[in-house]
């Protein structure tokens, strides 16, 4: 009877589709709690477009740009989402990733603060607190704001809030500032309205690439054929995403407690605006511009100086992209 019963077995295993065998098991890790930009991953898996590709896809939620791209320089998560600036500083330290799509094409980051406060812009931030977590891209690339709207990168102080306190601390006055994606806009205007001051970092110069699929190096050589698969399938997510946000959020929802529909609805259409550039629409959705990846790199090098010398054009790649997928028009 056991020789019977394993011959049935290994007979069932013959006949087994290739890919329930052999699905690859992949690690994202998110930049931070889900929402509405993390949406197009959701709903690619609930339609089964990463198991028709071969891929095992586990989505982690992360604590900040900074930590995704050490957890995928590192090699503990083979995938991650991370604002390319913190990307290309951490490369700089020596992590091994390599950036395979822009998932936006500008950046996202901004400052807001009350009218109430006194404060009249950047010129009156020092002396203040700006509240955001440790891991927060906008505190990592601090330095960099600050010398372009020339204040002293030291004049402010640091307090560690958590994502989901960042509008009652500023309520509250706990924090007189605080940093945030431009996704949750619509959110802190129907809390403070008129009383809501925000400065956009593209606004003044500073529009590096925001968050974007990065993928660990070592992993990238070995795997080239699953990264492929992913990229491409998250890409024809975002499209599809971008067409009709709905199904989209209803995944994302799924599988997320806590969220409110609406919102992340107004969330989705201050991404469209984040994801499109000449080039996503041109090139294919999710391309890199080579000049702007450059004006980026030498940003970090300028302000923070890189303790492992690289060249730009190692640290990303259009290579993997659908080229017929490309970023609709408004």
């Amino acid at each position: 009877m056991i020789k019977l019963a394993s011959a049935a077995l290994a007979a069932a295993a013959l006949l087994a589709p290739v890919g329930a065998l052999g699905k690859e098991k992949v690690n994202l890790v998110l930049n931070w709690v889900p929402t509405a930009d993390h949406a197009p991953y959701y709903y690619a898996k609930s339609q089964g477009w990463y198991d028709e590709a071969n891929i095992d896809l586990t989505i982690e939620t992360g604590k900040g740009s900074g930590v995704s791209a050490q957890r995928v320089g590192a090699g503990t998560s083979e995938i991650g989402i991370s604002d390319l600036a913190t990307s290309l500083l951490a490369r700089g330290k020596g992590a091994k990733l390599v950036a395979v799509m822009a998932v936006y094409a500008n950046s996202p980051q901004g400052f807001y603060w009350l009218k109430s406060s006194g404060i009249g812009g950047p010129k009156d931030f020092p002396g203040k607190k700006i509240g955001n977590p440790p891991g927060d891209a906008s505190r990592i690339m601090w330095p960099a704001f600050a010398k372009q709207v020339g204040i002293d990168p030291g004049s402010v102080s640091f307090v560690n809030v958590s994502p989901q306190a960042k509008v009652p601390s500023l309520k509250s006055r706990a924090i007189d500032i605080t940093s945030d994606f431009y996704n949750e806009h619509d959110l802190k205007v129907r809390e403070f309205g008129d009383d809501l001051s925000f400065l956009a970092w593209r606004d003044i110069g500073i529009n590096p690439y925001g968050n974007s699929i990065i993928v660990n190096a070592d992993y990238l050589e070995k795997k080239r054929d699953v990264v492929k698969a992913f990229t491409q399938v998250s890409q024809k997510a975002f499209a599809a995403c971008v067409q009709d946000v709905a199904p989209c959020l209803k995944a994302l929802m799924a599988s997320v407690s806590g969220l409110d529909e609406a919102n992340q609805r107004d969330q989705w259409n201050r991404i469209k605006e984040l994801m499109r550039d000449p080039t996503t629409a041109s090139t294919a959705l999710g391309a890199f511009d080579d000049q702007r990846v450059k004006n980026d790199f030498e940003m970090v090098k300028t302000y923070f100086g890189l303790e492992q010398p690289f060249e730009a054009s190692t640290a990303y790649t259009n290579e993997f992209l659908d080229k017929s997928i490309k970023m609709a028009p408004k």
